[in-house]
């Protein structure tokens, strides 16, 4: 996978926006909830979110498509956001990190899928956390929150009953979730090409291993940024997270590190890999080599006699033998019998001595 970020013109002004290309209309939905209620709207005009904004119930503004880049910049006038943060939530993609101003905190994540090709991609997801409210920006429609969203449609458990903070934690612990299935659908497609290595490698087995070593660095590359994010927002003091939401990001914060090693893990195999390949391809090579050389070695002794007999000298009794035809292939039988047998007591031959 090649990184390829949206940049604006060279010398633009902060906050400059750079939408991707192909990117969808905004769609809003929104989640009014509370301990007792939940309710969903599709919202067309960016103004009707202002009620959602003052309200003392909770508010989840999701935004999906940049492709109108004025409704973006209404939407973020209307919440309030500075250029720069709007700016980071648009111009994808953007290294994992968090930022606090003076109305809200900003989280930008990251989470790994497997695209229709079989590759990798990491496309971004961009928090703003305020007193009452988080709304998350996605360039398209993923589906890495759904599960969240049936969570918050069927009540139960603390989602409807703590703050906003406890919804930015139950949408990250989902992103860092992706992670697993695509860590462990790579180490498995190593343990596969280990077998495969073992019994007969091929050229097909080194490309394969070269693409899950890239896929690796992609993953390791997005997650290294989003662990130290995660932990600037659970040991960084933050006036939007409360003392029991830090205790959920701090498991998050664990499994961001457990995914970092089993990457880790998988990239050190990776190397293995291709080394037991290399040793096995030429160990293969040697035993070819080796057969070559021993079949040489018995020629070298046999190409000596029927050079000696084809020199053009008169006085060669054998010449004139009535037997020397037949003496000198038994001569050259008995030589490469003698070889094999010598051969074969020094544990040349067969790969089993």
């Amino acid at each position: 996978m090649t990184f390829r970020k949206q940049l604006p013109p060279v010398g633009s002004r902060p906050g400059t926006l750079s939408i991707p290309e192909g990117s969808p209309e905004p769609k809003i939905h929104v989640f009014d909830y509370g301990p007792n209620t939940c309710r969903e709207s599709d919202i067309q005009d960016p103004q009707e979110l202002c009620p959602y904004l003052d309200s003392e119930e909770r508010a989840w503004i999701d935004i999906q498509g940049f492709g109108d880049e004025a409704k973006l910049r209404e939407i973020a006038a209307i919440v309030g956001l500075h250029p720069l943060t709007l700016e980071d939530a648009t111009n994808v993609p953007q290294r994992a990190k968090t930022d606090l101003f003076d109305n809200y905190q900003v989280i930008v994540a990251r989470a790994p899928k497997l695209g229709e090709d079989g590759k990798v991609q990491v496309p971004q997801v961009c928090f703003v956390l305020g007193k009452n409210f988080i709304v998350s920006f996605q360039d398209r429609y993923l589906g890495f929150f759904n599960p969240v969203r049936e969570r918050l449609r069927r009540g139960g458990g603390p989602i409807r009953n703590l703050g906003s903070d406890y919804l930015l934690y139950a949408l990250i612990d989902t992103l860092i979730d992706q992670y697993f299935p695509i860590v462990e659908h790579l180490a498995t497609e190593l343990e596969e090409l280990e077998d495969a290595i073992n019994a007969n490698p091929t050229p097909e087995n080194l490309t394969q291993l070269h693409k899950i070593r890239r896929e690796l660095v992609v993953i390791r590359r997005v997650g290294w940024p989003q662990r130290e994010a995660l932990r600037h927002l659970v040991h960084d003091d933050s006036p939007y997270i409360s003392e029991e939401v830090l205790r959920y990001l701090s498991h998050t914060e664990v499994e961001a590190i457990q995914v970092m090693e089993a990457v880790d893990s998988a990239r050190e195999m990776t190397s293995a890999l291709v080394d037991i390949y290399l040793s096995s391809v030429g160990q293969r090579t040697n035993e070819v080599m080796k057969v070559l050389t021993l079949m040489a070695s018995i020629f070298i002794p046999l190409t000596f006699i029927a050079g000696i007999y084809g020199m053009n000298f008169e006085n060669m009794p054998e010449l004139h033998s009535q037997h020397g035809y037949f003496f000198a292939l038994g001569a050259m039988v008995v030589v490469a019998v003698g070889m094999l047998v010598f051969f074969g007591r020094k544990g040349w031959l067969g790969k089993g001595k």
